[in-house]
């Protein structure tokens, strides 16, 4: 072989260099022919070409784009603007107003049950804040301190002021922890429970309290890691609910009347009543039977007021020993029949223990509930039956499968994940569920650097799914009210079991609660859901309802569902932007992300002020 560098190598031969020019002219002269028409190759060359083209009928193809927001059209009519509403308004809160209340009757607390208005009574107009609305301060000192302008009601400082719920002291209601029963204050009322129950290993997780006022009970938890769920009627306690949220405390308008709580059976770890006044022995029991239906297995029960330490009370209660006497006799007789156990009565305090299954009760099985499904409970009637245990093999069985304590109890897979008591979910799928939601709200916290702070404590979830959003996002900074819509799968008591709270709710109507009482409300796959149920623009002004001025809202949906929303809400006051799902911009789901402006109510007119 010669070396590469020979030079020997670089010359060309002259001969080859001829018969390439003649190669060259002899396939120009032979193409030339037979373009001409007269070459044997023509028709070959011909079909050919034919074969190559493309069709001219272009009725198949599709050309219209699928996941894009179309651009908007200058000679097509402008959204539909929505005015505020009267400054009458401001506290609206449409399935519990009074005036409608009072055409229901009282027997049972019927009236003050939710009662929504029909369709052409719905208000199409936005609520506006109360003149001076201030923002709320941030937890840990939005327990104790809220802004007078935001809820202007000075009743309870006159009525409640020997029990310390609520003080007056200049711009400004200041909350020193006080209750009812606990005129020490709700640490040390708590510290006394603690004495019995669980509490700081992290087994008590989710509490109900009935009957809340402030929800003092609630918001001293907080800092125990127990998330309680308060619920108070509107009543002649103005905004008692409305102090609580407004407080950074999870609460809700409700009422232990003739429906069923909006709750899965065994969802929370404990409940209290605090001079609740809910007449426990009446009915036959119906109510306590409703408590236990919500109470787990091994859970807690405190009942402090009426009638414990009747001995002390029954002047200052105004009724005979004899009275309450019996009246404790019949919750005591009662309790024992829902397998309950007494664990502690001293001073004004009583606490039961709901056993951890039924193998060592005594419990008629004629009392108990006859349907299956206990927790299809929207709009059902209270039963006077006893919820059955879930069936155990031993003795020392937790019916209804045993929880981590919490932290842990957050990621661990719910017992009804694991025992397969939702249709169509697995282990698998359940866990694939968690880490997406992991991704999902670190893309949110791109977006927004305060979601994880106390900027946004009061979270609402529209569709909560098994908890996931909540989860991810999970802080002793914040709190997530998820809700499973009634018309979604049934997966509330995977959100319980996982340590977190929620509600079942139809958001077809309004919710349960007062204005302005939501710093964040997130939404995945919500109005795809209600698409054809019922009218999106309700839904929208229900959220502008509930969520506080310059608060923020994040939907995850179908992009031709979104489009919708967007259209909805140029009319609302709310500044929107639309991002691409994590996995590019040819996902057909987006996030829309939408700020509320901050704007507040004029006096005398349907009109409003910028601020």
């Amino acid at each position: 072989m010669g070396s590469k560098n020979n030079p020997a190598n670089r010359r060309r031969s002259p001969l080859s260099i001829i018969i390439v020019f003649g190669l060259c002219c002899f396939f120009y002269l032979l193409g030339t022919w037979q373009k001409s028409g007269f070459g044997k190759g023509d028709s070959i060359a011909m079909d050919i070409t034919k074969k190559t083209e493309c069709e001219e009928d272009f009725s198949t193809l599709d050309f219209h784009p699928h996941h894009n927001i179309p651009i908007p059209d200058s000679s097509k009519p402008k959204s539909k603007t929505f005015k505020p509403c009267d400054v009458k308004y401001t506290d609206y809160t449409p399935c519990h107003e009074q005036d409608r209340a009072m055409r229901f009757p009282r027997e049972n607390m019927v009236y003050r049950e939710r009662h929504c208005p029909p369709q052409e009574e719905k208000l199409k107009c936005l609520i506006p804040a109360p003149k001076g609305y201030s923002t709320p301060f941030p937890w840990p000192k939005g327990r104790d301190y809220v802004h007078y302008a935001n809820v202007p009601f000075k009743h309870l400082t006159v009525e409640k002021a020997n029990q310390h719920w609520v003080e007056y002291q200049g711009n400004v209601f200041k909350f020193p922890g006080g209750g009812t029963m606990f005129p020490q204050g709700a640490d040390a009322y708590i510290d006394e429970l603690a004495s019995v129950i669980p509490i700081a290993d992290g087994s008590v997780r989710t509490a109900l309290d009935t009957g809340c006022g402030v929800a003092s009970w609630g918001a001293y938890l907080m800092k125990r890691n127990v998330l309680a769920m308060s619920f108070a009627p509107r009543d002649n306690h103005e905004a008692q609910v409305q102090f609580a949220l407004e407080r950074g405390v999870p609460a809700i308008i409700g009422v232990l009347g003739s429906i069923k709580l909006p709750f899965p059976s065994r969802a929370f770890d404990m409940a209290q009543c605090s001079r609740c006044l809910i007449p426990w022995g009446e009915n036959d029991g119906k109510y306590l039977m409703e408590v236990d239906r919500v109470l787990r297995p091994g859970g807690f029960w405190i009942l402090s007021g009426p009638p414990i330490n009747w001995k002390t009370y029954y002047q200052t209660w105004k009724r005979s020993k004899e009275d309450l006497r019996a009246e404790q006799r019949k919750i005591e007789k009662l309790a024992e029949s829902l397998c309950w156990e007494k664990k502690y009565e001293k001073g004004d305090i009583a606490i039961w223990r709901k056993k951890v299954n039924p193998k060592s009760c005594k419990i008629n099985p004629a009392n108990f509930c006859k349907s299956t499904d206990t927790d299809n409970v929207w709009y059902k009637k209270m039963e006077t039956c006893v919820t059955p245990y879930p069936k155990v093999n031993t003795a020392n069985e937790v019916a209804g499968g045993e929880l981590k304590k919490f932290p842990a109890r957050l990621q661990a897979v719910p017992p009804v994940i694991s025992k397969g008591l939702v249709p169509e979910v697995s282990i698998e799928s359940y866990q694939e569920d968690s880490k997406i939601w992991k991704t999902y709200v670190a893309t949110y916290k791109r977006a927004n650097r305060l979601i994880g702070t106390s900027r946004y404590r009061n979270i609402m979830d529209m569709n909560a799914g098994y908890g996931g959003f909540a989860a991810a996002i999970e802080s002793n900074k914040l709190w997530v009210m998820n809700v499973v819509p009634t018309i979604a799968p049934n997966t509330l008591a995977a959100v319980f079991e996982r340590g977190l709270i929620g509600i079942y709710h139809d958001w077809c109507e309004g919710f349960s609660t007062y204005p302005r009482t939501y710093d964040l409300i997130h939404g995945n796959g919500l109005f795809s859901l209600y698409e054809n149920k019922c009218d999106l623009e309700d839904i929208l002004l229900e959220m502008d309802r509930i969520l506080r001025p310059e608060g923020l809202v994040i939907l995850r949906d179908e992009v031709d569902v979104l489009t919708k929303v967007m259209k909805i809400t140029a009319g609302m006051r709310w500044d929107v932007k639309l991002l691409d799902h994590e996995e590019g911009p040819f996902v057909p789901k987006k996030i829309f992300v939408a700020y509320k402006q901050y704007w507040v109510g004029n006096k005398g007119n349907d009109t409003s002020s910028s601020e």
